[in-house]
């Protein structure tokens, strides 16, 4: 196991990102389904590694790639800033993305959106049945 990959801890890289859509932890266990709640939420957020068909159902509930669960890494992404010049306002980063950033910054806002649109949809559901 090299550096990287040991340094992956993929229950708090589900808070990250859970946290960055504004999910609570709540609303994520009843997306999940019935037999999870906010404390089996707030356990599993703490394991380092997660069942991968669990990870799997996560990554379609949240629409995030189960690939950044696996692999966002917060030491790599500080190293980059801490290494990088910042003087005259550039950037001395060796980076050259094949997207545009601000493409892919309005694509998760429109995720956000969308899934926040369906989870009201699914609560107005919940509350009709009552």
């Amino acid at each position: 196991m090299t550096n990287t990959t040991k340094n992956i801890h993929e229950g708090r890289n589900i808070k990250r990102f859970r946290e960055m859509l504004g999910i609570k932890q709540d609303a994520l266990a009843w997306q999940l389904g019935e037999d999870w709640n906010q404390q089996r939420i707030s356990l599993l957020e703490q394991k380092e590694t997660v069942d991968p068909a669990l990870l799997k159902q996560i990554s379609e509930v949240m629409k995030i790639p189960v690939e950044a669960f696996k692999n966002f890494n917060e030491e790599q992404v500080l190293n980059i800033i801490t290494n990088s010049s910042f003087d005259n306002g550039s950037v001395g980063i060796n980076f050259y993305p094949t997207f545009n950033p601000i493409d892919k910054m309005v694509e998760l806002y429109e995720r956000m959106l969308e899934q926040q649109k369906e989870m009201i949809e699914k609560l107005e559901r919940l509350i009709e049945k009552k």
